[in-house]
């Protein structure tokens, strides 16, 4: 079961089995967003790889197709390895070879491998290596390593018996013990004076000169050197050093504290101090870049990257993050709700619970998930395996063994429960009953019960489904747009058309006799 489909980089995975192999042609008829019936072309294969791209296989050869699906430019290919915008990766039968999207041959299908970047491409013959820029339109012999590979910031990490170089770079022979990718924009570099970053340009943002250099995120670096400890932001040109120390900073599961002779005194982030206060004994993890503070005097605070989001208070064991000005805190084992001042808004007696949502919580009580709203109120009873978050004004529940939709009012809105239902990110439900798959709209009503073996919402009122080898079309009430009759269906979002590839086939000499007879033959 598929999603929501998205363009991107199509890999050799989906790419797999088109080739010019077949013998036979099939029809395929081009609707317009409407589905109307424009035209019908006769090839092998189609395949939308993208916006602008769309390849074919016919007459044992692999072509680009125009807006129209005709074609335009022969690929010169047996098949197509990947596609990685704006780059076509060619197989042949000599070796891979690469196109630009809109038709320009780079390289030539003589290559072991060909490895892509936005404005690069990475070729090698064996150890010898060969580099294609697109700013300047030249491809250029590298040289023989033992392997090479495009780095994510457009540099080639080349690896020789000695060592690791940069040939893209302005001193190509300079030699490096190590050269590890860290993001788009820097290597971390090794050398006998320690670890330094380099940049896109292949050049020492940060000399190597430190022990130890962490990667924290985006372009946030911990580090230290001796005895002094640094936290480190990337720049184009150099590194800045935003803080230092010669206290101890420790990192450990993203929480660094600093220690002021031998005592816990701040909490960091990435660019410098959090929370400089005395009198802290301990500091936990309770989700993403929140903590639990806890003091000397007993109390505890919440603390999230802005500051105290609930300052030190006692009577609390734990402090979760909260929404909606309810957070979600623990007290002898029991599960309440205080407010941002830390009092307590709903007494601690449940034995878990989720953060406020659309104004209600799921808490679990007696081994049992219900709703409470935000007087403590239960708008349903604990009945529930489980339960999430309202949203939208629905949640998912289990019960019974079975998951079911609730709403606001603690009723369940689908007669019959399913194996399993989730969110998809367009805030559809999809339903699952022995391995079919259903769907349910954002105002929780019931499209299609589970009855397909693949569904995929395409656009605002087209919904693609699977039987068997069959494939259909339905729009938001369930009912066929296309029959569940097609070999495939397809969207391509650039022409804005839809494909559908019909089950009749004909030998490629009757291919014009025959394509106008194709809904004919199946009935249509």
């Amino acid at each position: 079961m598929i999603t929501n489909a998205k363009l991107g980089a199509i890999t050799l995975a989906l790419l797999l089995g088109f080739s010019t192999s077949n013998s036979f042609s099939q029809t395929y008829e081009v609707y317009d967003q409407n589905l109307k019936l424009k035209s019908r072309v006769a090839y092998d294969q189609i395949k939308i790889l993208g916006e602008s791209v769309r390849i074919s296989a016919v007459d044992s050869e692999v072509k680009l197709l125009s807006r129209e699906y005709k074609p335009y430019l022969n690929l010169k290919a047996e098949s197509i390895f990947a596609y990685d915008q704006p780059w076509i990766v060619t197989q042949g039968k000599d070796g891979m070879g690469a196109f630009h999207e809109y038709g320009e041959e780079i390289l030539p299908a003589e290559y072991d491998k060909v490895q892509t970047f936005f404005t690069r491409l990475l070729a090698n013959k064996g150890n010898m290596y060969w580099i294609y820029d697109h700013s300047s339109r030249e491809t250029k012999a590298l040289g023989t390593f033992n392997e090479a590979r495009l780095a994510t910031n457009g540099q080639v990490i080349a690896k020789t018996a000695q060592g690791y170089l940069l040939p893209l770079s302005e001193d190509p022979d300079h030699l490096y013990e190590e050269l590890r990718e860290v993001n788009q924009n820097y290597l971390f570099a090794k050398e006998a004076t320690g670890y330094g970053l380099i940049n896109r340009e292949g050049n020492y943002v940060l000399r190597p000169v430190i022990d130890h250099l962490v990667h924290l995120e985006e372009d946030y670096f911990y580090a230290y050197d001796g005895n002094q400890y640094m936290l480190i932001k990337g720049r184009e040109g150099k590194a800045d050093i935003n803080y230092t120390s010669y206290h101890k900073i420790t990192l450990e599961d993203g929480l660094m504290l600093e220690f002021i002779h031998g005592k816990l005194r701040r909490v960091m982030k990435n660019d410098g101090i959090l929370l400089d206060q005395v009198g802290m004994e301990k500091v936990t993890s309770v989700g993403e870049k929140h903590y639990n503070v806890f003091l000397r005097d007993q109390t505890v605070g919440l603390l999230g990257q802005k500051g105290w989001e609930i300052k030190p208070i006692l009577g609390v064991d734990k402090i979760l993050p909260g929404k909606e000005g309810l957070f979600p805190a623990f007290k002898d084992g029991k599960l309440g709700y205080i407010d941002v001042l830390g009092k307590w808004a709903i007494p601690a007696q449940y034995e878990d619970g989720k953060k406020f949502n659309e104004g209600f919580a799921a808490v679990k009580s007696g081994n049992l998930w219900g709703y409470i709203d935000r007087s403590g109120n239960w708008i349903a009873e604990p009945q529930f395996a489980f339960a999430s978050e309202f949203r939208r004004g629905l949640a998912v529940v289990k019960k019974s063994g079975k998951d079911n939709i609730i709403n606001k009012n603690g009723s369940l809105i689908l007669e019959t429960g399913y194996q399993r239902i989730s969110l998809a990110a367009d805030n559809y439900f999809i339903t699952e009953e022995e391995n079919k798959f259903g769907l349910v709209a954002p105002d929780g009503k019931e499209i299609v019960e589970p009855k397909f073996q693949e569904l995929r919402r395409e656009d605002l009122n087209k919904i693609l489904v699977r039987v068997g080898d069959k494939y259909g079309l339905l729009d938001e009430n369930g009912d066929y747009l296309l029959p569940l009759y097609y070999r495939n269906i397809m969207f391509d979002p650039g022409a804005n058309q839809i494909l559908a590839e019909d089950f009749y086939q004909f030998a490629e000499e009757e291919a014009e006799e025959n394509v106008g007879n194709s809904k004919k033959k199946r009935g249509g």
